[in-house]
């Protein structure tokens, strides 16, 4: 059983990117309190940085054991290491390189320069053996938080309606090809692999966004609308600006 999703509505993107930053900093103190060690899935884009840009200003963040957290990505752009599209340059930028991380924890994609060349396929096997690794259970382990985006189709991490990956099942990693977005090639965590994560925040702002997001409350299935199958086995929290929420009843 996965959560049911719900929804947070901040007036603006500056609000919504703050608010995500200061809900996270509470939850990696509180699975450090627990546990000792805390793990997050970062996701890129627009929202996504805007949040690691608030983490990094926030004075609450010197609470937080940066060497016990471990980070993943939910999706990288299959391109040459420290290209500045892909997610893990931006991260890296926004928020990691000034931070006291233990850089053995960062768990990045491999680019397409990398150890397996020009081999989306071989770096997302290599994706799912690492995931595999460390997990307790299972194939993946359990992250504590997943921010993923949600793109203006519906998309969430490089899963495209009617794509090959919203179909998949069985693997925790795919190659993604012939992505309708810029860059073509991208390698993603699956919707199975997602729904292992404790909790699952989709973030997204903008009135670009009010179609798909009433989709996604109005029954649309994983298929057609992606960010609906995105599910936290305890939480499915979407925080949301008051222009992406318009057409939510």
């Amino acid at each position: 059983m996965t959560a049911a999703p719900q929804v947070v509505v901040l007036a603006n993107s500056e609000l919504l990117a703050a608010a995500t930053a200061a809900r996270l900093l509470t939850s990696v103190i509180d699975a450090q309190a627990a546990r000792g060690t805390a793990s997050v899935v970062l996701t890129g884009g627009r929202t996504g940085n805007a949040v690691m840009a608030q983490l990094l200003a926030s004075p609450v963040k010197d609470a937080v054991d940066w060497s016990n957290v471990d980070f993943y990505w939910g999706d990288e752009r299959f391109l040459p290491a420290g290209d500045p599209e892909r997610n893990e340059t931006q991260a890296r930028e926004a928020l990691l390189d000034h931070l006291p991380i233990d850089p053995t924890r960062v768990y990045a994609m491999e680019p397409s320069d990398g150890k397996f060349g020009d081999d989306p396929d071989a770096a997302a096997e290599a994706y799912a053996q690492l995931l595999a690794s460390k997990a307790d259970d299972g194939q993946v382990p359990v992250f504590d938080v997943c921010l993923l985006g949600v793109g203006e189709e519906g998309h969430t991490a490089s899963i495209f309606p009617e794509s090959p990956a919203v179909y998949e099942t069985s693997r925790t990693v795919v190659a993604v090809r012939d992505c309708p977005k810029p860059p073509p090639t991208r390698v993603s965590l699956t919707l199975p692999a997602i729904r292992r994560s404790t909790e699952v925040w989709l973030l997204t702002g903008g009135e670009a966004k009010a179609d798909a997001l009433a989709m996604a409350f109005g029954g649309a299935t994983e298929v057609e609308i992606p960010a609906a199958g995105a599910r936290g086995q305890q939480r499915t929290l979407w925080l949301l600006d008051k222009a992406a929420a318009a057409k939510l009843s």
